[in-house]
């Protein structure tokens, strides 16, 4: 039997999916494995993890895997997929290496949402990116270009302006439920401390405040849903360059709206920003319909490593 390896790396989790031909016999999640933000070694550990996980659920070694893709941040750079790869070749005996392919987080998710065919997936999970090909094959992107100066609307970018929100709210002499939320995820007593804790080197890990943001905009904190619906307008606007960079044609409204919009390509959306927050998801939806009236936003959430698994099966075609 013919086993194939599916991997989404991301900076939070790492997930593993085994499959045969047909049918998925296995899956593991281990901790982030981006080594742009992580490091090599912590990138490893993770991997190893769960490619050793997989496995032994399925009662398999590493060596039995005739293809693995691997999806990760930053791997659409050569130096960056040269290290994963070797990092997955660490676990398997060099008489029996399979094909191993490694690209870009974007490129599983592109799959996983339109298989060969054209859209734009938008991208918000530990960072973002819209990433979208037309049906001739021609690709285009905005954002992702780093936490410290792009990533839009995304679980760093979140985490780091509810910082910034909340010290601004302090200068104003307002109180927030955010404030007091973030101080307890992060054990600390007062504003002084926070400030200390947000500036500190290596920065402190911002995405972790996302599920503390929309903990805090549930119990209806006014600054915690705006930094949500922030988020959303963002991640829309950089599906509104791609949608716009292979689409020239499309007008930027649509009028009639009974008119077929033919030029304009599909849109679906991944990641946790998107999965965990319907105002995200929301305003991310009517944003783009404003804009581009009629045009197919995908409500379900896709998941990148059914695209990985389908491109390493796409090995024994």
């Amino acid at each position: 039997m013919a086993y194939y390896l599916g991997i989404d790396g991301g900076g939070t989790k790492t997930r593993c999916v085994l499959g045969d031909e047909t049918m998925v016999l296995a899956t593991a999640m281990s901790g982030g494995s981006n080594i742009v933000r992580l490091g090599e070694t912590q990138a490893r550990e993770a991997l190893h993890t769960a490619v050793r996980q997989v496995c032994a659920i399925a009662n398999i070694s590493p060596a039995q895997i005739r293809a693995i893709c691997i999806g990760a941040a930053g791997a659409d750079r050569p130096e960056i997929a040269a290290k994963i790869r070797t990092i997955i070749v660490e676990l398997i005996s060099e008489t029996a290496l399979p094909k191993i392919e490694v690209v870009g987080d974007m490129t599983i998710a592109i799959e996983a949402a339109f298989g060969a065919g054209p859209g734009v997936i938008a991208i918000a999970g530990t960072g973002s990116i819209a990433y979208g090909r037309d049906a001739s094959g021609h690709i285009a992107r905005a954002g992702g270009w780093g936490f410290a100066i792009s990533d839009e609307g995304s679980g760093h970018w979140i985490g780091r302006r509810a910082i910034s929100a909340t010290l601004s709210a302090h200068d104003q002499g307002l109180e927030t439920a955010l404030t007091a939320m973030i101080l307890q995820a992060w054990k600390l007593n007062t504003i002084d401390e926070l400030v200390r804790q947000a500036n500190s080197t290596p920065p402190p890990d911002f995405p972790r405040l996302f599920p503390i943001v929309l903990r805090a905009a549930d119990e209806g904190d006014s600054i915690a849903r705006d930094l949500l619906v922030d988020a959303g307008a963002k991640l829309a606007s950089l599906a509104t360059i791609v949608v716009r960079r292979l689409a020239p044609n499309t007008p930027a409204t649509m009028l009639p709206v009974s008119v077929p919009p033919v030029a304009m390509l599909p849109v679906a959306m991944t990641g946790s920003v998107f999965r965990q927050s319907p105002d995200v998801r929301q305003v991310f939806y009517n944003t783009l319909q404003a804009s581009f009236p009629g045009l197919d936003v995908r409500q379900d959430i896709v998941d990148p490593i059914e695209g990985a698994l389908a491109r390493a099966r796409a090995v024994r075609k």
